[in-house]
């Protein structure tokens, strides 16, 4: 049998999620950049590493980072040459939880080791965007989830946890490092949907009321839902970090977490 891909560590989640050309066209179909491919791209090109030391962030081997980062510049090639639109997400990667200090110093570490809860082989992690008991109607500005851990169709533990000052397209990496399955939340925009779709995290938006409530409900099969949903709300402008489209605000496979 192959040998199982070793999950390339990165240590923060991209903030912006989604580039569009200018001049969109239907015809041209959309470039994925992984996340751990952002990563590279983020260490040799930003932060000016070399792939060596890139390795050494990502805990992987350098051939490795080699073909990953010579991937992630022949889509980059596309995306500019050709006017494609570009998405980022998905990938074999995990989060950094700045338990081992290798990464130096990382906005993030403190957020991620404090609120990244072991999840057993049998639960299933639901998260809703919760403010006072209600469902944050807003995904992108969310400042707090209510999440919950179900075992055979029963809640067997809740905890409200902050976003750790994340926004928009990031919150699906806070949503990863928390291993979450089902999102339960209010208006979202199609760029943070895309970026949920490639962690597995199926979604329930256009949910109203009591957070505990809407979590019984979708138990029960019960839980009314818009399949449909894109944020709606005003004066925020179209550009939020990969979470807006044009207008108005628009799997992970480590076996870690999931």
């Amino acid at each position: 049998m192959p040998r199982p891909r070793k999950c390339r560590k990165v240590c923060r989640f991209p903030r912006t999620l989604l580039f569009l050309p200018s001049d969109p066209d239907e015809a041209r179909p959309p470039i994925q950049l992984s996340v751990d491919e952002y990563e590279a791209i983020r260490l040799i090109d930003k932060e000016g590493l070399s792939q060596e030391e890139c390795s050494e962030c990502m805990q992987i081997a350098r051939t490795t980072v080699q073909q990953i980062y010579a991937n992630a510049r022949k889509k980059l090639a596309d995306m500019l040459v050709n006017g494609r639109p570009l998405y980022i997400g998905g990938g074999d990667y995990m989060l950094c939880d700045g338990r081992d200090g290798s990464c130096g110093v990382c906005s993030r570490q403190d957020f991620y080791q404090m609120n990244a809860k072991p999840k057993g082989e049998m639960i299933m992690r639901i998260a809703v965007t919760y403010e006072n008991g209600e469902i944050f109607q807003h995904f992108g500005h969310t400042e707090q989830f209510k999440v919950y851990d179900v075992q055979e169709g029963k809640i067997v533990s809740s905890e409200v946890v902050g976003t750790g000052g994340n926004g928009h397209g990031a919150l699906a990496g806070v949503l990863h490092s928390l291993h979450v399955d089902i999102l339960i939340c209010g208006g979202i925009g199609g760029g943070a949907q895309a970026a949920l779709a490639a962690e597995n995290i199926r979604l329930y938006g256009g949910v109203t009321g009591n957070a505990d409530k809407a979590v019984e409900a979708l138990l029960a099969e019960k839980l009314e839902y818009d399949p449909n949903v894109h944020c709606d709300h005003h004066g925020e402008g179209h550009h939020h970090d990969g979470e807006c489209t044009s207008h108005g605000c628009g799997g992970h496979s480590c076996g870690e977490g999931r």
